[in-house]
């Protein structure tokens, strides 16, 4: 069968077309959401304001927000604190006992630390929001500063980034996909037609020669090819599990595979890499005409040197750090030996760990300077051929991944109904 075929298969069972469109509905009140300006500021100052933000943190906060804080929608915030309070819990996991403690408690354990994240989202939207109060009224974009309007701005983006976790809570229960991934994928996504518009219309005015649109296209198709080749990769480590006899019946005996990701910390790295490398822009963005952070600001920003190798070296760093956090080879190596498992030719125990941790290396550092391309690549074509929309980075890293993981619960409920899934040799596998 055909994929057309296999998209009209969606909608002919009840509950999978059910779960499309509830996810479906969300997003649209999620989108509507984002035009709904928070009071008491001036749209007009504020996207001057924004126009000068391109390449700090301001920026980075707007692109995962979904251009809802150059707008100060009641959405401004975004799901950022959310991802902020998980990070924070993520890093806490491996490194106090008690949250590590619960992470291996399984169903109960995670509700607690979902619900320790729940209660970090609201503390930190809290403090953000009370941070763009102020930023607001010091930038002049306010209509009536005052307390007044610092409490209702607080209120507001506050009760915003509450409702924004609810809904990718919702998507999660009861729709198809992450909720929290998809919020972020249709603020990315709902970008991209402005900027094709705006490739057209360099195109016709003479602004980007036809050459260098078709590089363009060709670097956006090589680009999205290697992302989902990285993104499915795995390198697999054969296990096999000894057989036990309990009473009558024979368990185990099975032979499975460790997938090691080429990219198990996923856009993270980036994210992380982008935060500090973005910090002198942003300096610069409030200390102007200082002439240590001018040249520093300038030292910081493509194509120069300093910029290309700090951000490849950050982001290489990064993939590690994170890769550690998530996956612990001395955690699986006592959960295979508890299960009677062990790979051929392998000690149990420490050998395995160490086994597991050398391989983890090796297939890690390609994925890792694969992040460190897509995220310069973008940026160095934008500075020489004079591109104007931009298309890789963090942002495409977050559409393909995501997409990914959709398509991949969807074809698990195809298949478990005895469709035919969007693939008809191997199967689509989902980052996580």
């Amino acid at each position: 069968m055909n994929i057309t075929g296999s998209y009209r298969n969606m909608f002919r069972i009840p509950e999978l077309k059910s779960r499309i469109l509830f996810t479906a509905m969300i997003l649209v009140v999620y989108r509507l959401g984002g035009h709904i300006t928070t009071p008491g500021v001036d749209l007009e100052a504020i996207r001057k304001f924004f126009e000068g933000q391109q390449g700090t943190l301001v920026g980075l906060y707007d692109l995962f927000a979904g251009g809802n804080l150059r707008k100060a929608t009641i959405f401004a915030l975004g799901i950022m604190p959310y991802i902020s309070a998980s990070i924070i819990l993520q890093l806490l996991q491996a490194v106090v006992p008690y949250f590590e403690k619960l992470a291996k408690e399984g169903e109960e354990g995670r509700k607690i630390i979902n619900q320790y994240t729940r209660y970090g989202t609201l503390v930190l939207a809290a403090i953000q929001s009370f941070g763009i109060s102020f930023a607001l009224a010091r930038m002049g974009v306010v209509k009536h500063p005052g307390i007044g309007f610092t409490l209702m701005t607080v209120l507001t983006l506050t009760t915003g980034t509450m409702f924004v976790m609810w809904l990718g809570e919702q998507i999660t229960d009861r729709g198809i996909g992450n909720g929290i991934s998809l919020i972020i994928f249709i603020g990315i996504v709902a970008r991209y037609p402005n900027d094709i518009l705006n490739t057209f219309q360099a195109l016709r005015t003479g602004q980007m020669s036809v050459v260098t649109g078709l590089l363009v296209l060709a670097f956006m198709v090589a680009v999205i090819a290697g992302i989902i080749a990285i993104t499915q990769g795995q390198r697999r480590i054969p296990v096999q599990y000894a057989k036990k006899v309990v009473g009558r019946r024979i368990y185990g005996g099975a032979n499975t595979h460790i997938p090691l990701r080429v990219n198990t910390a996923g856009v993270m790295p980036i994210i992380f890499a982008q935060s500090i490398i973005m910090f002198p822009g942003t300096l610069g963005a409030f200390f102007k005409d200082n002439a240590f952070v001018d040249a520093l600001t300038a030292m910081f920003q493509p194509p120069h040197v300093v910029y290309i190798v700090s951000y490849t070296i950050l982001i290489v760093l990064f993939t590690y750090f994170y890769t550690a956090v998530v996956l612990n080879p001395v955690d699986l190596a006592d959960n295979m030996k508890k299960n009677s498992g062990f790979i051929p030719g392998v000690r149990p125990g420490r050998k395995t760990a160490d086994y597991i941790d050398r391989v983890l290396t090796r297939v890690t550092l390609p994925g890792a300077f694969f992040l460190a391309a897509i995220a310069i690549l973008p940026d160095l074509m934008i500075h020489y051929m004079n591109v104007p929309f931009y298309f890789g980075g963090t942002g495409l890293l977050i559409v393909i991944g995501v997409g990914l993981d959709t398509l991949q619960q969807i074809e698990s409920h195809l298949v478990m109904r005895h469709y035919d899934g969007f693939m008809t040799k191997g199967r689509l596998r989902a980052r996580r």
